[in-house]
Parts: structure tokens; C-alpha cells; sequence
């Protein structure tokens, strides 16, 4: 099985394990998340080369992690406010995550905390990434399904038999209005 590793990522070596997931944050580019085979997401501060934030919320391997774009930090902050209407507002810096548990989570990294799971898919969630309008995330799984889902109400509003074979990874067109995804069974679809 896999083993720990130095990756040297943008001048910052940073132990990872086999398989784990890597996002620069765009937005603060002081900062890489890292999901990892011990169930745990890593937010790393590159100035310091020090882990800020650890996350245990999953319960199996995490597969994937992205960075919200800026457009969601109202979207997320009225799903926040949906729930507890007292909650304060926050900047972020938000970050989703995708796990073998099955669960997609949102996180709100200044407070170190799950702000959102949603639960639908049934097999290893592969990928998770915020739409760019900032409104609704998008994922794909073993269970050979992308889905979309509404974060504010926390449902799956679309359920989509996107391969014949467990679905790895999506992305979004930059300028057109398409999502791709890439299959074990070795086909693309838009």
C-alpha cells in the first residue's frame, strides 16, 4: 500500500502520503490543502511551512479537496445562516472535500470547521469542486454518478449516470457552460 512522501510542491516540501490530494488557494496564495489516506484534511501555511489548520471530520481516505472560488463566500455564508441564523459572517477561505466515506464536506477554514456535509453518493467520492457561479458544488464517485447539489438547502438536485465505470474526474469548460469528466472506462464526456 502506500507509504509517506516529501513532495517538493512550489519551492515547500510537505509530507503527504500516496494518493493525496494537492490545491494551491488562489485566493490566499499563502496556503495548500492537502486530503490524505489518514482520513485528515491539512491546510498549510507556505510562509511558515507550518500545518494551520487539521480537519478529522471524514472517516475514510480523503480523495479530494478544492478551494471555493471568492463568488461563494455569500452563498455559503446564507447556507450558514440557513442553519443558524445567529452565525456570523465569514471570509473564509472555504474548501470542500471529497472521501471514500462517501460525504462531501464544506469547511470554513478560519474556524476550522465543517460548515456543510452532503450525503448522497454510494461509492468513494472522487472529486468535489465548487461550480464558478459559486452556487452549487459539483462531484463524481465510484458509483458511476455526477451529481449537482444545492449547498444552501443541502440536497442533490441533479443525479446524472455520467460512465459505464467508476467516474475519477471533472472539471468545468472556462468559458462555456460544460462539465467533463474522465472515467475508469478510459472515456471523456462533456
Amino acid at each position: 500500500m502506500g507509504g509517506i512522501y516529501w513532495v517538493l510542491y512550489q519551492n515547500f516540501w510537505l509530507v503527504t502520503e500516496s494518493g493525496s490530494e494537492l490545491q494551491w488557494s488562489l485566493q490566499m496564495a499563502k496556503l495548500i490543502a492537502s486530503g490524505s489516506n489518514d482520513h485528515t484534511i491539512r491546510v498549510w501555511e507556505v510562509t511558515t511551512k507550518e500545518c494551520k489548520v487539521e480537519l478529522r471530520e471524514h472517516d475514510h481516505v480523503v480523495e479530494c479537496v478544492a478551494w471555493a472560488p471568492q463568488q461563494c463566500t455569500s452563498h455559503l455564508n446564507e447556507a450558514i445562516q440557513s442553519e443558524n441564523p445567529r452565525a456570523a459572517k465569514s471570509e473564509g477561505p472555504f474548501l470542500v472535500s471529497g472521501s471514500r466515506d462517501k460525504t462531501i464536506k464544506v469547511f470554513d477554514i478560519s474556524t476550522a470547521s465543517c460548515i456543510i456535509s452532503l450525503i448522497g453518493h454510494d461509492n468513494w467520492v472522487r472529486q468535489a469542486i465548487f461550480h464558478p457561479s459559486g452556487k452549487m458544488i459539483v462531484s463524481c464517485a465510484d458509483d458511476k454518478t455526477l451529481r449537482v447539489w444545492d449547498f444552501k438547502n443541502r440536497r442533490c438536485t441533479k443525479t446524472i449516470n455520467a460512465h459505464e465505470h467508476f467516474v475519477t474526474c471533472l472539471d468545468f469548460h472556462k468559458s462555456s457552460p460544460y462539465v467533463i469528466t474522465g472515467s475508469v472506462d478510459q472515456l471523456c464526456k462533456v
